[in-house]
Order: C-alpha cells, then sequence, then structure tokens
C-alpha cells in the first residue's frame, strides 16, 4: 500500500496531465470535441476532489515556502535541497575556521600569560585539567 504522500503524487500528476489534455483541446477546439472535453474537464474536478479528500492525511506535512519560490522560478525544488546542505556546509566551514582561530588564540594568550604570570597560569591549568 503506497504512502499517503505517494497517492498526493499520483493525483498532482493525473491532475497536471488532465489539465496538460484540456490545454491541448482547447487550443484547437472542434465542435465534436466537445463532449471529450466535458468528461477531461469532469475528470479534472473528480482528480481535484481526491485531492481535497488526501489533504488530512498530508495535513502534517510542512514544506517550507523558499520551496514555492524556487518553483515559481521555475526552478526544481529539489535543488533547495541541495542549496541548503551546501549554505550549510559552508556555514560549518566558516564555524569550524572561527573555532580554531579562538584555540590558537587561547593557545597564544596563555602561552604568552605564562611568560607574565606562571603561577597564576599553573593553577588555572591545574584546575582546568591540564589545558
Amino acid at each position: 500500500m503506497s504512502s499517503p504522500l505517494e497517492k498526493l503524487e499520483t493525483q498532482l500528476e493525473m491532475f497536471i496531465e488532465n489539465v496538460r489534455q484540456i490545454r491541448i483541446i482547447v487550443s484547437d477546439f472542434q465542435p465534436q470535441g466537445q463532449s471529450v472535453l466535458n468528461q477531461k474537464i469532469q475528470s479534472l474536478v473528480t482528480g481535484l476532489q481526491e485531492v481535497d479528500k488526501l489533504k488530512s492525511q498530508v495535513h502534517d506535512i510542512h514544506v517550507p515556502t523558499e520551496v514555492f519560490d524556487y518553483i515559481d522560478q521555475g526552478r526544481n525544488p529539489q535543488l533547495y535541497t541541495k542549496d541548503c546542505i551546501d549554505k550549510a556546509l559552508a556555514k560549518n566551514e566558516e564555524v569550524k575556521g572561527k573555532i580554531d582561530s579562538y584555540k590558537r588564540f587561547k593557545s597564544h594568550l596563555l602561552s604568552e600569560l605564562s611568560k607574565t604570570f606562571p603561577n597564576e597560569i599553573a593553577k588555572y591549568k591545574a584546575i582546568r585539567g591540564g589545558e
């Protein structure tokens, strides 16, 4: 049995296909095609009803609004995830660089302080466990 998300995806794909077919029928409309158009419109309505039935099963799924921005811009929404990961990696590198800088600063500070205050730094290191 497929998940509610898969069912929703299937319904949306069928909806998109129906819209595409209606667009083709309407763009080259012939009076004898009216019954086919009516059937397609009815199946469009039925598809929307099915999507509406599925909404209660997927109500707890949250989609970041930025994903919709990607879609509006004609970009693949899966790129949003890739961009988020790239931003996280860049931020991680930035933070790692800051941590390394603070560690070097601390080491240098302790080194310089131990020259000026050797007894106090020895006590400090004893308290901190020999850092």
